[in-house]
């Protein structure tokens, strides 16, 4: 695995087994998606997150890291990311995030999706739209050559230019043998950042947070789970995606 400027670059076999490892996430995610419904705690969720891991014999990969208490970020409404499931029970309407990886053959998978409650309001559902939408227009960016901040630049643009706010406290990262690897890749534009060059073998874990105010967020008292600052909605979508030399390559999709 060769390194650049503190950034792992990745070859064919080391992507391909990310890419396996991305697609044990991906189905799971789904599984989750399917379990939505009024009425269901959220305990549910982490129940079939870690049957499913043991089912594809893979580990959980946020269970134990810095201290979290499980293997699923379970995240309701107003709350961003890092939500503990629990036996709080879900409504019609409510939106509900899930952040989950694995790992596999000594690689991290990564990916988030928000999923809405039975039917939800046109705002809800435009906050879903939109987030899902600027993951799609920054994972565009992700062509060698560019500069990290290309995917950035997409993110913020489109969605402020929606009305919607991106969340600057939690930004996305490179992935491989560490969940969490250089580059740090916010949602947002940073002032006078120096430039990070695109290269192929760079795998990078795209995920705008997006809400339906202002882009403040704060931390409860679990130590773990991030609210918007004004409670207003959160949605969260993520891709683990590699740069190669014929463009964008999203590694965390079930097929």
């Amino acid at each position: 695995m060769k390194k650049v400027r503190g950034i792992f670059l990745k070859n064919d076999l080391e992507i391909a087994a990310m890419r396996k490892a991305c697609r044990i996430v991906a189905v799971i995610l789904n599984d989750l998606r399917e379990a939505v419904k009024p009425g269901v705690k959220t305990m549910l969720f982490e129940e079939i997150s870690r049957k499913r891991c043991d089912d594809f014999k893979v580990k959980p990969a946020f269970l134990g890291m810095y201290g979290f208490p499980y293997a699923l970020c379970c995240s309701v409404n107003e709350e961003v990311v890092h939500g503990f499931p629990s036996d709080r029970v879900l409504v019609e309407g409510d939106i509900v995030s899930f952040d989950f990886g694995v790992v596999y053959d000594g690689f991290y998978g990564d990916s988030a999706t928000t999923v809405p409650v039975g039917p939800v309001a046109a705002e809800t559902a435009k906050l879903l739209e939109v987030t899902r939408e600027s993951l799609a227009t920054g994972i565009e960016q992700a062509v060698s050559g560019n500069d990290l901040y290309d995917i950035s630049r997409a993110v913020q643009k489109y969605v402020e230019g929606q009305g919607l706010s991106v969340v600057r406290r939690f930004v996305g990262h490179g992935i491989g043998r560490k969940l969490h690897e250089k580059p740090e890749i916010p949602n947002f534009e940073p002032k006078g950042a120096p430039r990070v060059p695109l290269q192929p073998g760079m795998v990078l874990a795209i995920e705008p947070m997006v809400t339906a105010g202002g882009p403040d967020v704060e931390v409860l008292s679990d130590n773990w789970t991030a609210v918007t600052k004004d409670r207003s909605l959160s949605a969260h979508f993520e891709h683990t995606v590699a740069v190669t030399k014929n463009g964008p390559r999203i590694l965390s999709l079930p097929d």
